[in-house]
């Protein structure tokens, strides 16, 4: 068959590398290889090299699929979110993704509406997908039924800014209170005391910790909410942008807002113009994450940067620990990261200040 192909012109079958060939290069066996290539133990360093080496040689490519069944392990990892914002999604998946290109482990994205009504539905969902383990965003992160079904069938997670049980697992948070009350205060600071509020979704638990921040610095401000300025915007632009209307529409406006994320303070700043209102001399706004929309908004928009992408990469880094060390991980499993307020052109002293 071969001789034929030859024949045509067409050349031989190419043979894909196998641990055989680098076992023969690296003068070992294949047992050894796929310990080297695997980091096993009871390696020594000099060998490990010599097969890295000969894998190089040969461009060799392992097959993620004969590993799974010799492993009896997928080298999934799934992530799991509920429809927040655009950029707030490809930020958790490119730090996800960043921790899993050089590795053996893939990314599984798993988006679920409705989390908090619906948690034992996840679970199953989560259980049947043969994942290794499971990075939890908001607000899968904060279901206890749902880290209750994976905890009794022992399928690792990490969670990403959970706010309740924070010693539950392998931890990546930040302090959205002090966030929250970060931005306020900076409102505030400007003059501002007629401050509307756009809330994102109420089922995810960091809406309440970023309004209790809202609270703690209008205390400090001796200043009080209003709260017929507080509305509901669900973390979406076009919810945003409808409501931050209805705010508009009161009489007297709001000197100020203070969305619960970038969608929902680009939003603001639409509806502003499109009542004819500048932004900031007539209305200033404020948001929440440095999302991508938060640099391209005009102006830009003065936000807290939630390091979301290196979150999502330390939450993937740990898990990825956990399961190879089989639940053991180095260090404590709560890591904090500290938030920045970027003050931009959006905010400034109200016009009658």
């Amino acid at each position: 068959m071969i001789g034929a192909l030859a024949q045509r012109g067409e050349g031989p079958i190419s043979k894909r590398t196998t641990i055989v060939d680098i076992a023969r290069v690296a003068g070992v066996t294949p047992k050894t290889v796929s310990r080297a290539l695997n980091d096993a133990p009871h390696v020594s360093e000099a060998v490990r090299q010599k097969v890295k080496a000969a894998a190089a040689e040969l461009d060799y490519h392992p097959n993620l699929a004969a590993q799974s069944l010799i492993a009896r392990r997928s080298f999934l990892i799934g992530l799991t979110y509920e429809r927040p914002s655009p950029s707030y999604v490809v930020d958790l998946q490119n730090g996800a993704l960043g921790r899993l290109e050089d590795g053996r482990y893939r990314l599984v994205v798993l988006p679920f509406n409705h989390v908090a009504s619906r948690p034992e539905e996840l679970g199953k969902l989560l259980l049947r997908a043969g994942l290794d383990g499971v990075l939890l965003a908001p607000p899968a992160c904060d279901q206890p039924l749902l880290l209750d079904m994976l905890d009794r069938q022992k399928l690792p997670y990490a969670r990403i800014t959970p706010h309740r049980d924070l010693d539950r697992g392998i931890v990546v948070t930040m302090d959205e209170v002090a966030a929250g009350q970060d931005v306020a205060a900076h409102l505030l600071s400007l003059g501002h005391r007629r401050i509307g509020i756009i809330l994102g979704d109420p089922s995810h638990a960091a809406s309440m910790g970023r309004m209790e921040g809202y609270r703690r610095a209008f205390d400090e401000a001796g200043a009080a909410i209003d709260d017929r300025l507080i509305v509901t915007g669900d973390f979406t632009y076009d919810v945003g942008y409808r409501v931050a209307r209805t705010l508009l529409s009161l009489s007297p406006r709001p000197t100020a807002i203070l969305a619960q994320n970038d969608d929902m303070a680009a939003a603001a700043v639409a509806a502003a113009r499109d009542l004819g209102l500048s932004v900031p001399a007539d209305l200033s706004v404020a948001g929440f994450d440095n999302s991508e929309v938060s640099r391209t908004a005009w102006p830009q928009l003065t936000t807290v940067n939630q390091p979301v992408r290196q979150m999502a990469w330390d939450a993937a880094d740990r898990l990825i620990a956990s399961i190879d060390q089989k639940g053991d991980v180095a260090g404590p499993e709560r890591r904090d990261h500290a938030h920045e307020l970027l003050v931009r052109a959006s905010t400034a002293a109200p016009a009658a200040a």
